[in-house]
């Protein structure tokens, strides 16, 4: 995900991203990337962190409260401490939602945290390399690796396509045709 550091990555995980305002009180509309995407309003602090995208991406990253939220036709409802106007959350359209990566359970077998998979090299089952996992992006039929090499990937990130991920040599396989 660009606009992410690897530093921010380090303590923090990237959960999700505020899409726009919510009416005239300062709620935003979140996309969340966790399964169920509700998952995301169990965590009571949220890491807001700039994306390079943001139109009000001027500063630094903050530490906010999560005061109450619910979803909503696919995406979530929430209010922020200190978010009480619709100017006031337009200013965070596209920061990402980061959650303290110690806040969270540790990923069931052949569960992974898309964090833990930006840079990863990825080759397919020929053993051809396709390049490195850029970011995600989220579609109505499911997450997709974004993978960049000599030319631009756009792999679903779920089996029967995800092959083989190995953290700690950062590779994945997939099974992907090259000259797709």
């Amino acid at each position: 995900m660009s606009g992410v550091s690897s530093a921010q990555s380090a303590h923090y995980l990237t959960l999700g991203q505020v899409a726009a305002p919510h009416g005239v009180r300062g709620g935003l509309k979140v996309n969340s990337f966790t399964d169920p995407p509700e998952a995301l309003l169990g965590h009571a602090r949220w890491h807001l962190v700039p994306s390079s995208t943001a139109a009000g991406a001027v500063g630094l990253a903050r530490d906010m409260k999560l005061l109450g939220g619910s979803g909503y036709k696919g995406q979530l409802r929430v209010a922020l401490e200190g978010v009480g106007d619709r100017d006031a959350a337009l200013a965070f359209s596209g920061w990402w939602v980061q959650v303290a990566r110690d806040a969270l359970p540790r990923p069931a077998e052949k569960e992974y945290f898309r964090d833990d998979l930006i840079g990863s090299v990825v080759t397919n089952e020929e053993g051809l390399t396709l390049g490195v996992v850029s970011h995600f992006v989220d579609l109505p039929t499911g997450p997709v690796m974004v993978v960049k090499g000599e030319s631009e990937h756009w792999v679903p990130a779920v089996p029967p396509h995800l092959r083989k991920v190995d953290l700690a040599q950062q590779q994945v396989r997939v099974d992907w045709p090259a000259d797709l």
